[in-house]
């Protein structure tokens, strides 16, 4: 493929992996439409409890790109990770299927679903960092497409992510717990033809602007031996790996007590969220561990300390965001109005809400930052981000007004959660492809999944939070609190989230153009 044909528009790989994500996000947001349901209405959890399930769970799925990253980067290279992971991933989602499929046997299907979830865990460990480092492997290193790219392979999730929803609520969704099964079954099938499609065509399309292969295992050679954890050739690598390794085990304890005591238990991790204090521990050590790399130079550490400062503030937008998959799920099924002309609209099909409007407005927001940088005046990363915080802070202001004074027996409009999915699509928009983008452009070749799995840490520690918010929700008069915030009505939950998000957006906004600086010039 020669350079002349590249500018002439993307590179047709790029619409492989759009491909391969799109049936492996069909998978993920198929389950994930059915699972509190499933739980509540099957395996008959309590909010409280299914909401920690599901935190635990998607906290953990963006976790294991750690591994991941540090396998493919090291040893596997990104072709092979994907194919693993695809494969795991599937058996998870059959697994699911099995465990519905036997919902009347409560230990068995607890059992069938706590399996699932760590083959889903762990395949997607393997499969989400690879996956979006190739998108940019595609292009020359200060290709300015890279941002519309990674706007295109965001639509190729939410078409996935889009149908997933209408077809597993189609036939998971029906009111009978029997048929949650059919929902799994069918993300388990599109997870397998994403594997498929990926392993028939990869050797064509996958290459370099100069025709080289991409994805495939790494070298021995010095770039691949920076990769190693301990680096005998620096004086102060194994005290480094022993003093993150340490500063895990201390915050892991700390948080387990703190997590103990506020359950109301004395004992040591009785009561504890475990998988909790590990996320953030992790979360916490992981970017001091990758920073004080003595091989990094004074450029590199300046820019992945920026990746790492963006992918901080993103946590407050996923923690908010992926209420879709919980509180707003709850919301959904009990207290907005679904009846459109005499047919009601399964609760699940809202999560579809959100990638329609993706898949609408993305080409409408690649075609806007062209037209702005072709003017000169297009936003930086930074920017991008912080407004992507603020429409996601007016989304909840929105439906805040739409819930104040309803009570428990109350039905709103449709309306409502609908305009709230759309400003939120506006706010992803802004910032999730642009995140990508960022981690890409400014991460050292030889650490890129590593870094790309860094960022989809931050989308753990959100997702793990996500769940303990969803756990806020109120329900029978009962007040809630965090941080001193009392939480009796759904006017009061979800001010919560435009506060937090609206402040977070202000600190981003104000702080940009310090981060322009330290990106030393990369837009």
């Amino acid at each position: 493929m020669s350079t002349n044909e590249i500018k002439q528009g993307h590179p047709k790989g790029l619409y492989l992996l759009f491909a391969t994500e799109m049936w492996e996000r069909f998978s993920y947001y198929g389950m994930r439409a059915l699972f509190m349901l499933f739980m509540i209405k099957a395996l008959l959890f309590d909010k409280n409890f299914a909401s920690q399930i599901y935190g635990s769970y998607t906290g953990l799925v963006y976790l294991t790109p750690l591994l991941g990253g540090y396998i493919a980067d090291r040893y596997w290279g990104n072709r092979r990770s994907i194919f693993w992971g695809g494969i795991v991933m599937a058996l998870g989602q059959f697994l699911m299927f099995f465990s519905a499929l036997n919902y009347t046997d409560p230990g068995l299907a607890k059992y069938l679903m706590y399996l699932g979830l760590c083959s889903l865990i762990l395949g997607n460990g393997f499969f989400k960092p690879n996956i979006s480092t190739m998108v940019g492997h595609l292009y020359e290193p200060n290709d300015r497409r890279k941002d519309s790219a990674y706007t295109i392979f965001y639509m190729g999730i939410n078409i996935g992510a889009g149908l997933s929803p209408l077809w597993c609520g189609f036939v998971g969704d029906t009111g009978n717990p029997a048929d949650f099964k059919w929902g799994f079954l069918s993300a388990g099938i599109g997870m397998l033809v994403g594997v498929l499609v990926f392993e028939l065509l990869k050797n064509k399309y996958l290459s370099t602007p100069q025709g080289e292969q991409i994805g495939l295992a790494p070298k021995k050679s010095a770039l691949t031996e920076n990769l190693n954890l301990i680096d005998e050739t620096e004086p102060n690598s194994k005290k480094r790996l022993f003093l993150s390794l340490a500063g895990v085990v201390f915050l892991f304890l700390l948080f387990s007590v703190n997590f103990g005591s506020f359950s109301g238990s004395a004992t040591l991790f009785s009561g504890a969220d475990w998988i909790g204090s590990a996320i953030y521990a992790i979360g916490i050590m992981m970017p001091l561990f990758i920073i004080a790399d003595k091989s990094l130079t004074k450029v590199e550490r300046l820019r992945i300390l920026v990746i790492f400062i963006i992918s901080f503030f993103v946590i407050f937008f996923w923690s908010a965001f992926e209420q879709a998959g919980a509180s707003l799920t709850f919301f959904a099924d009990e207290q907005t109005n679904r009846n459109i002309f005499g047919w009601e609209m399964p609760a699940s099909y809202f999560q579809s809400f959100n990638a329609i409007f993706v898949v609408t407005l993305a080409p409408l927001f690649a075609l806007l930052w062209s037209l702005l940088g072709k003017r000169g005046v297009e936003p930086s990363s930074p920017v991008k981000q912080a407004i992507g915080l603020f429409l996601l802070s007016m989304g909840y202001l929105v439906i805040a007004f739409g819930v104040r004074g309803v009570d428990s027996h109350m039905k709103v409009s449709i309306l409502w959660l609908t305009g709230l999915y759309f400003i939120h699509t506006m706010g992803e928009l802004c910032l999730s492809p642009i995140g990508l983008s960022i981690v890409n452009k400014l991460a050292p070749a030889r650490f890129a999944s590593l870094l790309m799995a860094v960022w989809f840490l931050s989308n753990a520690i959100a997702n793990k939070f996500a769940g303990t918010l969803s756990g806020l929700y109120p329900e029978n008069g009962v007040t809630k609190s965090i941080i001193g915030y009392q939480i009796t009505t759904l006017y009061d939950f979800f001010m919560l989230f435009v506060v937090m998000s609206g402040v977070a957006a202000i600190i981003l906004f104000g702080l940009s153009k310090w981060l322009e600086k330290l990106m030393g010039g990369i837009k």
